[in-house]
């Protein structure tokens, strides 16, 4: 075992020079759990927590450390070490955090690929998909769409659900398995490479933890059957956790999201939606909505049926929550700074009034 088969690489190394700390052992955190993680190197495998200082300055959850990170160690020679400091990613990914609009939920972090898992039953939604593409496109990370599950449809449901795939989302790597009969799973394993980390994405149930034991040949990660009542797999994954597989690839398989909050995501929607990007060049008026002006560009392709309307309505949807969100975050920073002010003139007060 070595760095690098943890993905350890250039970038990393000119990080640990850069921040005067070659005296440090480097290790990866694969695995939280409450305050606590795993951390992994060379040597093995340690249970770690953060140095006073670093919780100490600490200003939100994107300045502790996550699972995927890179971190500096101070080993004791037992099975505890501290963790320094954290490295600058590489990549985070992060969606709106549930109930609690304006705020970032990090989920992982030094992903090169999002596998986005979704399941031929009742889960299936290419609106969905499309927010983990804008996902991973914001994040700077490759996605590639998993449909699990194929044993349960016949051959031509199959190919009419793929085509619905293919006529709203484009150059896109797309591929069919089966956790029952294999079926696909060499494939998906030809775009598992050596020395990447690879995210699963998807929600509960889409059989993720199946696919994962399916992928190292072994019964790894638990997995539970589906239920016949709502015709979906039940919630298995309750932690993050970074798995090494047998040809080098390195996987983070990730709790079930059903929701997909979208964040400041302005890169990622204009990947996503590029057709509709593309078209609102050639629109009559600058400030065009795109919803009843004439001369409207994307109006016309839809009227033509060059794009799809679905495709659309749900880039109409997550721009308005791109916009909310963005405008969220700028009301709380404005509270924030004026709060801040007014412990400053109150602490300020108090002094003088103690002399």
């Amino acid at each position: 075992m070595t760095l690098q088969d943890l993905g350890y690489n250039d970038y990393f190394a000119k990080l640990r020079i850069d921040n005067n700390l070659e005296s440090f052992e480097i290790g990866r955190v694969i695995a939280e759990h409450k305050g606590r993680y795993i951390v992994k190197n060379e040597k093995g495998e340690f249970e770690a927590e953060i140095t006073g200082n670093l919780r100490f300055s600490a200003k939100s959850r994107k300045d502790f450390p996550i699972v995927g990170d890179w971190v500096s160690l101070i080993n004791h020679e037992t099975d505890f070490v501290i963790i320094h400091s954290i490295l600058s990613r590489l990549s985070i990914l992060s969606r709106q955090a549930v109930n609690k609009f304006g705020e970032l939920q990090i989920i992982t972090s030094n992903v090169d690929y999002g596998l986005i898992v979704q399941s031929v039953n009742r889960d299936f939604n290419i609106n969905r998909l499309e927010r983990y593409l804008t996902l991973c496109f914001t994040s700077k990370i490759e996605p590639i769409i998993v449909i699990t599950k194929t044993d349960l449809i016949d051959e031509q449901n199959l190919k009419n659900l793929l085509d619905k795939i293919k006529i709203r989302i484009k150059n896109i790597p797309l591929v069919c398995v089966s956790n029952e009969t294999k079926a696909g799973i060499d494939k998906l394993k030809k775009l598992l490479y050596k020395g990447k980390t690879y995210c699963l994405l998807g929600s509960s149930g889409v059989g993720k933890s199946s696919l994962i034991n399916s992928l190292i040949t072994e019964n790894r990660m638990k997995t539970a059957t589906i239920s016949e009542s709502i015709d979906r797999g039940k919630h298995v994954t309750t932690h993050r956790e970074l798995i090494l597989m047998d040809n080098g690839a390195i996987l983070i398989d990730n709790p079930g999201m059903r929701e997909v909050g979208i964040t400041d995501s302005s890169d990622g929607l204009e990947t996503t939606f590029e057709r509709i990007y593309n078209l609102t060049q050639n629109c009559r008026f600058r400030d065009c909505t795109h919803t009843l002006e004439s001369g409207c560009a994307v109006q016309l392709a839809i009227e033509k049926g060059q794009i799809d309307k679905s495709y659309f309505e749900n880039y109409l949807k997550i721009e308005r929550e791109k916009e909310h969100y963005e405008s969220t975050v700028v009301e709380k920073r404005r509270k924030d700074k004026d709060f801040g002010k007014m412990i400053k003139h109150y602490n300020k007060i108090r002094k003088s009034n103690k002399y």
